[in-house]
């Protein structure tokens, strides 16, 4: 793979067939409300969705509100998440993160950006996968795997920040194809362009772009 340089025509072609391939991708993260999905997406960070799906329903049950889990001890939450990475960390903020919650907001999730980046723990990927989430605000939110595909394919500096590849996958795909776009090229990148072995899916219509990809670090 990857001795072509891609153009943004053909790039906006291999974005609409990942998001046709996942088409009405739903999220990977299990939650129910605003508050449950501001916490599932903070505990994601560095960590698999399925480690923090495991230990989410014990800690929405025992704090299942930001006025609840505002008053818990660090070290109650620091128990039923330990499995995961950073965890000490990530309960230090979710109790800071729940009495901002209380203090600034009545204990309601705000339904604006600038509002959840000042919250402790959250930074512009959690802000963007909580407004489409929680309040289906349309945005593209970078992770690792997000961030792999567009370098990969050399659509950006390879030094562009996930704040860079958000602003250019905006200006290059339409709005109502962020959502889906999203959460269609974590799964891609999770099944098909992964870090290890990356591949593209059988067939001419995916093959084609195969020229084009240089995994990174290559």
């Amino acid at each position: 793979m990857g001795s072509k340089r891609m153009t943004k025509t053909l790039a906006r072609e291999f974005f609409t067939q990942v998001s046709d391939y996942y088409l009405d991708a739903t999220p990977t993260l299990n939650a129910r409300n605003p508050f449950e999905i501001v916490v599932a997406v903070s505990l994601s960070a560095q960590t698999t969705d399925v480690a923090v799906n495991a230990v989410t329903p014990k800690l929405f049950a025992q704090f299942p509100t930001a006025e609840a889990m505002s008053q818990a001890n660090v070290t109650d939450i620091e128990n039923l998440i330990d499995r995961l990475g950073l965890y000490k960390n990530k309960a230090k903020h979710l109790k800071q993160m729940s009495t901002q919650l209380v203090t600034n907001y009545h204990g309601q999730v705000p339904d604006d950006f600038a509002a959840l980046t000042s919250l402790a723990g959250v930074g512009q990927k959690t802000a963007t996968v909580v407004l489409s989430d929680a309040f289906n605000h349309p945005g593209i939110a970078v992770d690792t795997h997000v961030t792999r595909i567009v370098k990969g394919f050399g659509l950006v500096k390879q030094t562009a920040t996930p704040a860079a590849i958000q602003e250019f996958l905006e200006d290059l795909m339409p709005e109502d194809m962020w959502i889906n776009l999203h959460r269609s090229l974590i799964r891609f990148g999770r099944q098909w362009l992964t870090a290890r072995a990356p591949q593209l899916p059988p067939g001419e219509q995916w093959q084609r772009f195969a020229d084009y990809y240089r995994p990174l670090g290559h």
